[in-house]
């Protein structure tokens, strides 16, 4: 009889608990690792030859990879903001790339990715650069992250940057929470950047196995100063900027290690890419667009298509490759999808793909285009959603012109070019942007022009002085300065 009574307790208790409780599956973990200024072409699954990678190789080969990825904008800040909150980076106030005098930042009412997270309980981590603002009250533990660990803006900016005048930048930096816990980062310590963001991912994972986790790993890396650890010096046969690259691949199988060790492969999205293209100017020190033309801080392809690999065994069909255009504001949205959550009642830019990102048969891009902004909020090019049509609108650039770039940490100067009227691109035929085939579809760029006026009433274009009405303040600093 007593254990009849037990038995009957037993089962009414598990008839209290409501039956989505009971079967409700675990959530899964999502991994972001955030390059800077890495490019198309610089690394194995996306064609590089002149070193080895082998651990993003093998996330390629156990994974998805997106040859028409891009970011928003083709620089520092701008394309870490848009990452973030799922917005074109100018509909938040953040352009261009937020120095040590800087005294704005992202705003408190902006959901980042990390409250996305936070909504369902999960555990939020981040190393690396920061980049959305360095004083206390933009840092990423004010912005839903548990934990945070790294330097809060690029690693040049400091006093040791060869190009800048005595003066110009400060100490340097390093970050944990909200508190710097090293005032001045020094040559000796930049070498061991990558190998800590990668430890601090691995004590993330370990701590965080029996819950669901959000990591953002941003490596400093391959920005320039370039520096890298001993056990990677001189081992890439293709000089310094090889060394880097195959230290940060080394940190990509340090992530993936750990979630095998913990028998989390399965329960877990990996997403690894970059914030732009290489900066050109840095010749040596820099890397490679692939077929694309020019790069960091430009609209052409070279400076906001980057390699993008995706792994989650079981979800994204292994050793496949997808053509169609995503960008980086697409991915918050992805996200909430995936795990239920809610998007900020404010408008955000981007929407879900996963359907995309699986490869579903049939669906299309959910957008109706894609928009281009560099410098102080210039609308300079306009794609249409599958990925086919880019309008390159009238403005000036920067290139090296077919000049080779610096050697050993010096850059070559840059000379401007303009493009005086609309040029037209089929991406699917020509990646390079070689040849304009404006006069041969009129129709088509009239579609993408109504579209930049879209933008423009949207966002606001410098270059045609218009304002936006949907732009929203930045964060300042309390004395409104």
């Amino acid at each position: 009889m007593k254990a009849l009574r037990c038995l009957t307790i037993l089962l009414l208790s598990l008839l209290a608990v409501p039956s989505n409780v009971l079967a409700a599956p675990r959530l899964p973990n999502v991994i972001v690792i955030f390059c800077d200024d890495m490019g198309y072409g610089d690394i194995g699954p996306f064609g590089c030859k002149a070193y080895a990678t082998p651990n993003l190789d093998r996330m390629a080969k156990e994974g998805r990879k997106f040859t028409n990825f891009h970011v928003s904008q083709a620089v520092c800040s701008a394309s870490r903001t848009a990452l973030l909150t799922g917005c074109y980076n100018n509909r938040v106030g953040i352009h261009g790339a937020l120095g040590p005098g800087s005294r704005i930042g992202i705003h408190a009412n902006e959901m980042t990715m990390a409250e996305v997270f936070k909504q369902k309980g999960y555990a939020t981590g981040m190393a690396g650069k920061w980049h959305l603002g360095h004083h206390p009250q933009f840092l990423p533990v004010r912005h839903g992250f548990d934990e945070y660990f790294g330097l809060p803006y690029s690693n040049d900016m400091w006093p040791h940057h060869p190009e800048a005048k005595k003066g110009t930048y400060p100490p340097l930096p390093l970050i944990e929470g909200d508190k710097v816990i090293d005032a001045e980062v020094t040559p000796d310590e930049q070498p061991n950047l990558t190998t800590w963001y990668a430890e601090r991912a691995v004590k993330f994972i370990e701590r965080n196995k029996d819950r669901p986790f959000f990591f953002y790993l941003a490596n400093n890396m391959p920005h320039v100063p370039l520096f890298v650890s001993d056990k990677f010096k001189g081992k890439s046969g293709a000089g310094l900027f090889g060394d880097v690259i195959q230290e940060i691949d080394w940190s990509v199988g340090q992530v993936l290690d750990a979630l095998k060790k913990h028998k989390l492969d399965d329960n877990t999205l990996v997403v690894f890419t970059s914030d732009n293209g290489p900066w050109l100017s840095y010749g040596t020190h820099a890397g490679s667009a692939g077929p694309l033309r020019e790069g960091k801080g430009t609209a052409w392809e070279g400076g906001t298509r980057v390699p993008c690999v995706m792994r989650w065994p079981g979800k994204l069909a292994a050793g496949t490759s997808s053509g169609e255009m995503l960008m980086t504001i697409d991915l918050l949205p992805t996200f909430a999808q995936l795990i239920g959550a809610k998007l900020p009642e404010h408008k955000i830019d981007g929407l879900d793909v996963w359907p995309l990102i699986t490869g579903t048969p049939g669906v299309k891009n959910p957008h109706d285009s894609y928009w281009s902004y560099y410098a102080q909020n210039e609308l300079q090019a306009v794609f249409s959603p599958d990925g086919k049509w880019k309008l390159q609108l009238p403005h000036g650039f920067r290139t090296l012109a077919g000049r080779p770039g610096g050697k050993d940490g010096i850059p070559a100067k840059y000379e401007g070019a303009k493009i005086e009227q609309p040029q037209l691109y089929d991406l699917r035929a020509d990646i390079g942007e070689k040849t304009d085939v404006a006069s041969s579809h009129p129709t088509v760029v009239q579609q993408l022009l109504a579209h930049a006026e879209k933008a423009r009433a949207e966002l606001g274009d410098s270059l045609t002085q218009r304002k936006g009405s949907g732009v929203r303040e930045v964060g300042r600093l309390a004395d409104g300065k």
